[in-house]
């Protein structure tokens, strides 16, 4: 599974934080089999003013042989945000591989 962090201009990601989101995601998706790829994208939606749930945390999942499956969160962290989003897309997997196996 390839794993790509994206962030905008507000957002800073250093090596640690990206290894440190990456080993969350890994730890998170690597259950389902098929995923080929996992594109994450955050940003700050008020820049550098202050706002409640202002952190986009957006997740593309690309499997063999699906439309990619993506989800959005918002949060006023990006940890939490980033969080919300991975439960959003397990369970979107889920429910996609449960309806395949029950037709």
């Amino acid at each position: 599974m390839q794993i790509q962090i994206n962030s905008d201009k507000n957002i800073v990601i250093n090596k640690r934080k990206e290894d440190y989101f990456s080993s969350l995601i890994n730890d998170s998706l690597n259950r389902f089999d098929g995923i080929t790829r996992v594109e994450v994208h955050l940003s700050d939606e008020n820049s550098e003013k202050f706002g409640k749930n202002d952190k986009r945390c957006l997740v593309e999942v690309r499997m063999n042989n699906r439309q990619p499956i993506v989800v959005t969160n918002h949060s006023d962290t990006i940890e939490k945000s980033i969080s919300g989003s991975l439960d959003k897309i397990k369970s979107k997997i889920e429910t996609i591989l449960g309806k395949m196996r029950n037709s």
